[in-house]
């Protein structure tokens, strides 16, 4: 029973994923940087950034590509944290 609930949360979160990507048509997901800009833009039109980046992405696919790769690492670096703390917990109730 236990495997089945996990399959189901999986297939609750995959509904949630690809529901709003059919219903919602012409929608435009942006990021916060670009609301930001905007928000940036529409209060003080003659802002001048004072900092530029170190590295700068050659394209769209490149910025995409490297927030992809932060996101995965993010998540590894959280299951493995978790995967250790219930590691050990399993090895305190064995002792």
């Amino acid at each position: 029973m236990n495997g089945w609930n996990n399959w189901l949360l999986l297939l609750g979160v995959v509904i949630l994923t690809v529901v709003p990507l059919v219903v919602v048509k012409d929608s435009e997901f942006g990021g916060a940087d670009g609301q930001a800009q905007e928000v940036i833009e529409t209060l003080q039109p003659d802002y001048q950034p004072w900092f530029e980046p170190i590295l700068e992405p050659p394209g769209g696919e490149t910025e995409s590509l490297l927030f992809a790769l932060q996101a995965a690492l993010g998540a590894g670096a959280i299951g493995y944290i978790i995967g250790l703390y219930r590691g050990r917990a399993a090895a305190k109730i064995k002792d």
